[in-house]
């Protein structure tokens, strides 16, 4: 489905590639004398990864009946047994499924991990380091070799996935099965022969994590990190992609937005054109330790009402198209946050006002290094956070082990689906607007009778925290 085809030469500029002395985004003259000259990939439109980008005509039978295609039902699992939801936008009608069918499992390969940021739950937890076992590994791709709803496979989880000795191997046969492949790394282990093995095994998408473009903003939060040599590794992969006249991966950033490094986004861009990503991921911290409490940048904004029904008391502001200097867009920010509601982040199509979990909604499952299977990532562990200043403990949500059971029998627990339906109607008190009373200190139960996990204080629902 999402096979690697080599790239034609044709489509390249004719120079060949960088010598190794071309520098990193320390020396940037070096690198910039060769970026968008020979060895960089220049306009090569990438191919969608399936149908349902694009827009499909459905006829209508007589009766009124739609007519779905075959593919789109069998990639969606739409059988007779399911409902479809319908909404009436001012845009046209959304149609979407009730219960969305398994799509993307997250992998966490290893809970190791050779940083020490700032920003990690590591620094709140007491649970052991340890790497998924192959063998693990192996049953769950085999058990997910005839699920036809699968689209991606996604190696990240709280550690670095590329200390796992058999990363290669795991890479190669998630991509044997036709699906999209991610990873998130920090990049400081992307040498010559981890880049030319990731290109072979197949990965489509490498994220690299940075919060930081300058040494000093980087080493301090990413502790035990050196930025040049991450750019250097970063641009080493893509000159490993001209060696081998392969496209894969493409490559993301993505950067954790907080107190000390916000001032940077500017520089932002430049680092992204030289590491040559096409996409940036912002998110907001969540904060693990009491020291990072002060670093947040929505104590107001996570509380911003998401009600989508406008009002005389909180109109909704329609935007043009408008160039984005700090002159325009400073009074326009004012607006947006005088009206109170500025709708951000939630989807047309969720079922509640309140929060849009999209791990829920994407039809995502967590495996973790022990092979416990979970809705998503913030519930693989135990750890403590705080949630807007306020701590909270976060007992995990285990329904199952794929080294023990199939991943399918595990999506179809009746446990797992009535929760995957409680999450998906979002029927949990608005702990974020409120917070005032014991049950928010953790996980485990909330003042409507929801058992555990109850996710009235996700701040990913509520897209304060963003994950690729």
């Amino acid at each position: 489905m999402n096979k690697q085809e080599p790239i034609n030469n044709k489509q390249r500029l004719p120079l060949g590639p960088p010598p190794p002395e071309a520098g990193c985004c320390g020396e940037t003259r070096a690198t910039h004398k060769f970026i968008g000259r020979d060895w960089r990939i220049m306009g090569i439109p990438r191919k969608a990864d399936s149908a349902s980008d694009g827009v499909l005509h459905i006829p209508i039978t007589p009766n009124g009946d739609l007519r779905l295609p075959e593919a789109l039902k069998e990639r969606w699992a739409i059988t007779g047994d399911n409902e479809l939801l319908l909404k009436e936008t001012r845009e046209g009608l959304m149609i979407w499924p009730a219960a969305p069918p398994l799509a993307k499992v997250y992998i966490e390969p290893t809970t190791a991990c050779n940083y020490h940021c700032r920003t990690c739950v590591r620094n709140a937890w007491e649970e052991k380091t340890g790497f998924m076992a192959f063998e693990t590994f192996k049953k769950l791709m085999a058990d997910l070799e005839n699920v036809k709803t699968l689209k991606e496979i996604a190696f990240w989880g709280i550690g670095e996935p590329l200390l796992h000795p058999d990363i290669i191997r795991m890479i190669k046969l998630a991509h044997d099965l036709g699906v999209k492949t991610e990873l998130i790394t920090n990049g400081a282990l992307l040498d010559k022969d981890m880049a030319h093995n990731i290109i072979l095994a197949g990965l489509d998408t490498l994220v690299a994590s940075v919060d930081g473009v300058s040494s000093d903003t980087y080493a301090e939060i990413r502790c035990g990190g050196d930025f040049d040599k991450v750019t250097e590794n970063i641009i080493g992969l893509q000159r490993a992609q001209w060696e081998l006249n392969r496209s894969n991966p493409e490559v993301g950033i993505e950067f954790v937005i907080m107190q000390r490094n916000i001032d940077q986004l500017p520089k932002l861009w430049q680092t992204a054109f030289y590491l040559g990503a096409s996409f940036i991921i912002l998110s907001n911290v969540l904060p693990y330790t009491e020291d990072m409490k002060e670093e947040i940048l929505y104590k107001q904004s996570a509380r911003m009402d998401n009600d989508i029904h406008r009002s005389m008391w909180s109109p909704e502001v329609i935007l043009p198209r408008i160039d984005m200097h700090s002159e325009y867009m400073a009074p326009i920010a004012d607006l947006i946050y005088l009206t109170g509601r500025p709708k951000i982040g939630l989807k047309e199509h969720a079922a509640s006002d309140e929060g849009h979990c999209p791990f829920i909604w994407q039809g995502s499952a967590a495996v973790s290094w022990t092979g416990d299977v979970s809705p998503c990532i913030a519930l693989m562990h135990a750890y403590r956070c705080f949630v807007l200043e306020r701590e909270k403990v976060i007992k995990p949500y285990l329904t199952g082990n794929v080294a023990r059971e199939k991943i399918t029998d595990i999506w179809n627990k009746e446990d797992f689906k009535a929760f995957r339906n409680r999450v998906r109607n979002f029927d949990f008190p608005p702990c974020i607007d409120c917070g005032g009373c014991d049950f928010a200190d953790s996980n485990e139960e909330d003042c409507f009778g929801n058992p555990h996990p109850v996710c009235g204080d996700c701040l990913w629902a509520r897209r304060v925290i963003v994950c690729p």
